[in-house]
Order: C-alpha cells, then structure tokens, then sequence
C-alpha cells in the first residue's frame, strides 16, 4: 500500500473508530486531498493518490475530531508525512483574509530613497570590500520602476568594489521575476545561460529563466569574490539566487543551510469551509545539477554559524586578494629553482596561464589553496615531487642510549638466511649520513653480519619511500671492491649551478660484501627517491639484477622555499642525477632487468639465486 493510500485510509478508519457523533463531513478530507493532487509542485510524490480519494468518497462516515483546531492539526500531519515536505499545511482560519499584492506606490524620489534605505544596507569594508544586504528580492515590474534609483544609490557604489558580500542571512521573500536581474549582473552578457527552470503545476508548464543581455548599469563582471552569506532564515528566491550562483560556480556560499522553502506558495480555501491548505505550486529545478533547493536547502560552501559568516567571508576575500602573488611567486620559485630547468619553466608557465583564468578564484582557506596548488603542481609537472608543503623545524635530537639504539637498528632492518647460504636484507627508508654515523658500527653487528658472509644476497626495497640521499655513496660501497675509486653518479644542484661526484669510500665500518657475489635488488612503484637512486646507480654500473616492477619515478630530496612573504612554502627538488647519457629515473622511474609482480618478486628472485648456485655445483 503507499503512503498515499494509508494516509487516506487512516483518516477515514480515524473517523469510524474513535468517535459516534459527527463533527465534520468526510468530504472535508476528499477536497483537501483533491487540492493537494492537483496543485503540489512534485505530482510524482502523489501517485496513487486518485484511487485513494476515490475510495474515501465512497465512505460515508464522519471525521469526528472534536474541534476544528484539533483536525486541521491531524491533517497537516498526515499530509506531511505521506510526501516528506513540511511546506503543506493544513489550516483552520475562519477570519482569514487572503494577501493582497504589495503594488509600488507613486512616491515622491525622497521617499523612495527612504523607502530603498529600509530595506537595503551598503557598506564598503576595509579593502575595498563591497557589502551589500537585500532583505527582499524586489521583481521585474517594482526593479524596472526603480532601477535609475537603485542605480544611483546602491550599484554605481558596488561596481569599484575589490569583492562583494552579498548578505542573505535575512532575506525571507521575494520575486522569482527578480532572480534574473540578480544573477545577469555576476555574469557575461553573452551568451545567455540558462539559470534556471520553473514549474508551475496548476498550469502544467515550465518556464526557463536566462541570463539577460542588456541590463542597466555596467556588470559586476565574472572574475571579483562574491561571497553569499546564508541562514537558516534565508528562505525561498534568496535561496534560489544562493543556488544559481553556486552552481554557476561564480559565489561562494558561507554561512548555515538554508530553510528550504519554495518559490511559490499559495493558500487554497477548501471548498465552502474555514479550512485552507497552503502548498507549494511551483518549484525550481536547477538546469546544472537537474535537482532543486527546495525542501532541502542550500548547503554552504563554508559552513559557520550565520553570526560568524561575516567575519569568515572577509577572511576569504582577504586570503584571494593575496592568492595573484602567492601563485607568481610560486611560479618564480620553481622556474629558479627546480632541478630540471626546461621543465620548471614550462610548469611555471602553465601555472600563471591557470591562474589567469580563474583556477584559483574559489579558494576558502589556505589549506584549500595549498590543496589546490599541490594538485595543479602534480599535474603540470607529470608528478615531479613539486608540492606544497609545511614548514615543520626538525625535531631535537633524542639522547639514546646504546640498548635503544639496538633496539631501533632491529625494528628498522629485517635479515634472513635462505637455502642455499641467500642473504635477504630489507629496510624502508634511507637515513642521513650523519645521523646513520654514530650508529653505524651498531648496525654492522646486529645486521651486516648476519648477511655478510652469504654466496648471493637479495636487498628488499619493495617498500623503501627514499629518504635522504647522503648514506647513498656509502651504501653502494659495500657492494664494490675497496681497490679503486669509482664515480657512481653525477648530481647537478640547480640552485648553485655546482655538480657534486657520488664515489666509492675508501673505508667503512663493515667488511664489504664486493663485487663478485650475485646481488639482487627487489622493487616496486612504491620505491621512491634516495631508494631510486641506488638502484638506478647499482643498475648502470651492472652491479644488480633488478626484479620487480618499475619504480616510482619520483626525485632527489627536495628543500623548502617560503612563497613570498606569505605562510605557504613550496617543497621542490633541486637536485637530479646524471643525464649525459640519456635520463635518469627521475619522472620515469627504473625498469626492472626481471618484470614481474612486486609480491612475487622475492620467489622470482631465490628461483633465480637457487638456480645459479646449483648450476656452480
């Protein structure tokens, strides 16, 4: 049974049962239900509602709530219910006398000006903010008879404005004839948009609203902060003007969701009674997103109580009046300092083109702006490691003790001995070489060791994210002999324009692993930076077997750069290894000698070690 059905049967059985002297007809409750079918503005939430009235009709007993009031209530009740709008309502007003249209009286320019000045605040903020507060949205016919005025003393102060707050925290009325004039002013007089679609459903028609063309007075333009302030008062064509410079993304909405009221309510008599049914006759259905406002409201883009709006809209006009140089000086950063210099200024270049445009005309926040700003890096730069990033200081150093110490080396290492005398070695970040110093002889006894003396030996970077670079030189050593020194890369710092030579110590901590056992080195897409570095190094100089997938592709470490004077910095690799023969790994990543999985690279690698040493058996 639906809902339309029950709720009509309910009322009828309410009738049969509770009572046995009259009060009022059961025609009362076919008219009311009649009115609702043929005037709610969402008939596709009434099916069924026909063969209930007709069902109802044919029932001759009595409603017998004892009082008006009382009934008018349960009806309303039942209604709403039965379609989830609190809109429709049923009253019982035997002294009712129906609204008349407000006409514009003929009044004198002094006592409209007074008039405007009711209903109308103006107020240019500190910034060259525009504010302005309509309590009522005036339509076509009373905007055409005033527009010089509204001209004069209200646009032509709004039109040099940096930014407009437009304040519809308390505007509970209006006109939708007037939602065109509103919308055309923040937008391009051509071509025409459609902003929105009205449907009336006693005349069964739908009526497109477009932008106009002509206007009078200049337009506030397409490209300055407009900022909507919103309640939970804001109610009806307010709401519609909220959600059409949303959903045009020209506003920005701040405020708490509105009240979801409609653009057409009308109360309807039910027949020759005291009884009235208001419902919504019309409703708007929004051309962009093909749903509408109405019932549910309009939900802010910030959401901040209605007496914080203000003060939160200010601050994001502030913050977008900054966002034109924060992006310049992002662009001049990384156009100076980023490592590969054709690639930072085609970056750079695409950055000011987005900006000229209007990609970061809608930030709320600086974490929305930096959010923001990192994705459009990534993208630009095919995923370059240009991001931005916080300005963090460096923890204090930690007085360990040596049982500590151990403790980490053996959390950070895993080491295992597989048949056949295989080493397996694994870690997941590289350390700097300076912190890695005074522990150094720690982990040549709690791990070196264990794998030093193995015929083979496997190095797990499957889940290495890079690290610093600087124990890099040191590390590739010990898979090198210590007879001749040999230049294992070639990093060129953009920054001082100085190319620095990766070699092989001379000394080390531990006994070195050399040159002639087989190594393999196990990687995956997550195998990032400093860990790139030593496969792409261990790789060119033949020195491994890469089994696994193809690295990240990522970059060197990358150094902070405050944009500006602002509190937004950039993180930007300066750095990148030798391309005298070609490219790096940087952006592409290394290709493993042995594509497979990265989960079955470590079966891959022993089947191959197993393998080789059995054939030297």
């Amino acid at each position: 049974m639906s809902k339309v059905v029950f709720f009509v049967s309910f009322l009828v059985v309410l009738g049969n049962v509770f009572f046995t002297q009259a009060t009022f007809s059961s025609s009362l409750m076919v008219d009311m239900a009649k009115i609702v079918m043929d005037n709610y503005c969402s008939p596709e939430k009434l099916l069924g509602m026909k063969e209930a009235i007709g069902a109802a009709s044919s029932n001759t007993a009595i409603l017998n709530i004892p009082d008006a009031e009382s009934l008018a209530r349960v009806l309303s009740a039942g209604v709403q219910g039965t379609v989830s709008d609190q809109r429709l309502e049923v009253t019982y007003e035997p002294n009712y006398v129906p609204a008349v249209p407000q006409q514009m009286p003929p009044l004198p320019p002094e006592q409209l000006v007074a008039v405007l000045q009711t209903s109308i605040k103006l107020d240019i903020l500190e910034g060259n903010i525009g504010y302005l507060r309509i309590d009522h949205i005036l339509g076509e016919e009373v905007a055409e008879k005033i527009g010089a005025l509204l001209l004069e003393l209200v646009w032509n102060k709004i039109l040099p404005t940096s930014a407009l707050i437009f304040d519809l925290r308390y505007t509970g009325s209006g006109d939708v004839t007037g939602l065109p004039y509103i919308v055309s002013y923040f937008t391009q007089a051509e071509p025409p948009i459609h902003i929105d679609s009205i449907y009336d459903r006693p005349s069964n028609t739908t009526t497109k609203l477009m932008s106009l063309s002509n206007l009078l007075g200049e337009r506030y333009g397409t490209t300055k902060p407009l900022i909507i302030l919103t309640s939970k008062s804001t109610k009806g064509i307010a709401e519609d003007v909220a959600y059409c410079l949303k959903n045009l993304n020209r506003a920005t909405v701040v405020g708490e969701k509105t009240a979801g009221g409609s653009v057409k309510i009308d109360k309807i008599k039910v027949g020759d009674t005291d009884f009235y049914v208001t419902v919504p006759t019309a409703k708007s259905i929004n051309p962009i997103t093909g749903t509408t406002w109405e019932v549910v409201g309009v939900s802010p883009d910030v959401e901040v109580n209605a007496e914080d709006a203000l003060a939160t809209a200010i601050k994001i006009v502030q913050l977008r009046a900054q966002v034109p140089a924060i992006i310049e000086g992002a662009a001049a950063l990384i156009a100076d300092k980023y490592a590969f210099e054709d690639i930072g200024t085609a970056v750079a270049t695409k950055l000011k083109g987005l900006m000229a445009i209007g990609a970061f005309n809608m930030v709320v926040s600086k974490t929305d702006l930096e959010t923001k700003l990192s994705a459009v890096l990534e993208y630009l730069s095919g995923g370059k490691s240009i991001k931005t990033t916080s300005n963090t200081p460096a923890l204090p150093p930690v007085n360990y003790s040596p049982e500590m110490y151990i403790d980490l080396v053996k959390v950070s290492f895993q080491t295992n001995v597989y048949e056949n005398n295989i080493g397996f070695l694994r870690f997941d970040m590289f350390g700097d070489f300076e912190e890695v110093k005074p522990i150094a002889q720690i982990i040549v006894e709690h791990v070196w060791n264990k794998v030093v003396n193995t015929e083979a030996m496997i190095v797990d970077l499957r889940n290495n994210i890079g690290g610093p670079t600087t124990a890099i030189a040191g590390f590739c050593s010990y898979f090198f002999d210590g007879d001749k020194q040999i230049v294992l890369d070639k990093l060129y710092d953009r920054t001082t324009g100085a190319t620095t030579e990766l070699v092989t110590l001379p000394e080390l901590t531990g006994t070195r692993y050399g040159s002639k056992k087989s190594l393999i080195i196990l990687t995956s897409r997550a195998t990032a930076g400093a860990a790139e570095e030593f496969v792409y190094i261990m790789k060119k100089h033949g020195r491994a077997m890469i089994v696994g997938e193809t690295t990240s592709g990522s970059s060197h470490p990358a150094k902070t750069f405050q944009i500006g004077e602002t509190d937004i910095f950039l993180s930007i690799p300066t750095v990148h290894s030798d391309t005298a023969a070609g490219p790096a790994w940087e952006g592409a990543g290394i290709a493993p000698h042995i594509p497979v999985k990265a989960a079955a690279a470590l079966d891959t690698a022993l089947g191959i070690l197993n393998k080789h040493i059995a054939g030297q058996k």
